[in-house]
């Protein structure tokens, strides 16, 4: 029933590719699609094959053929030579893109890269600011594009039990947003329900399952 392309580097994320993801109907409305960085000058710098302008001109030409498509990202901040410009590109970025979550990291030297041999320049205690900067930021974004789910209706597809509480399920939405709602675990599991959005919690919806409702495609 689903097909659900899980991440592609921003440099393979041709037309054709987009055009196929808009096409087929059970691959899911979601893509992880990392960035590093809002800075051309530090992806250069990454060596990640792409600036800002084309990652930002690939989000556009992706939402134009998939409408409603969430887009999920990795970040780093301390690279060496990042500068409080190079931060404030990166947190613009996020606020154009909107994406529904991010997964943020301190820049560490890892043995074997080409960015070990680089001065790590960036004193620690700044790396730490930045990263809290960056995350308040998407926390809000999240927030906002979860209550925007609010009243709609959704297939999810049950993974299991939630940890809220007894005779509740947990899944996940075909934009991949994470879905709590009453419900038998053993009976649910595997299955997918159309759910009324009732809802935003911090990193989650909170939903009730419909009966005889077709989920809107």
């Amino acid at each position: 029933e689903r097909i659900r392309f899980t991440t592609s580097h921003p440099k393979d994320l041709s037309v054709e590719l987009m055009d196929a993801m808009a096409r087929l109907g059970k691959v899911c409305e979601h893509l992880h699609l990392p960035v590093q960085s809002g800075s051309t000058r530090v992806l250069q710098a990454m060596n990640r094959g792409y600036t800002r302008e084309e990652y930002l001109g690939k989000v556009e030409a992706l939402r134009k053929r998939v409408p409603g498509i969430s887009l999920t990202t990795d970040l780093i901040v301390g690279f060496p030579g990042e500068t409080e410009q190079d931060l404030e590109l990166t947190l613009d970025l996020l606020k154009r893109v909107r994406f529904d979550s991010i997964y943020s990291f301190k820049f560490s030297p890892r043995p074997f890269t080409a960015a070990a041999s680089m001065e790590d320049n960036v004193p620690g205690d700044i790396k730490a600011e930045r990263l809290r900067r960056v995350q308040e930021l998407q926390e809000a974004i999240t927030a906002d594009i979860l209550q925007e789910c609010v009243g709609s209706l959704e297939e999810v597809l049950v993974e299991g039990p939630s940890l809220r509480g007894s005779h509740q399920v947990t899944g996940r939405t075909r934009t991949y947003r994470i879905v709590h709602m009453p419900g038998d675990p053993d009976r649910l599991r595997g299955r997918l329900v159309t759910a009324r959005i009732h809802k935003s919690l911090k990193h989650s919806l909170w939903a009730s399952p419909l009966e005889g409702e077709e989920t809107p495609r």
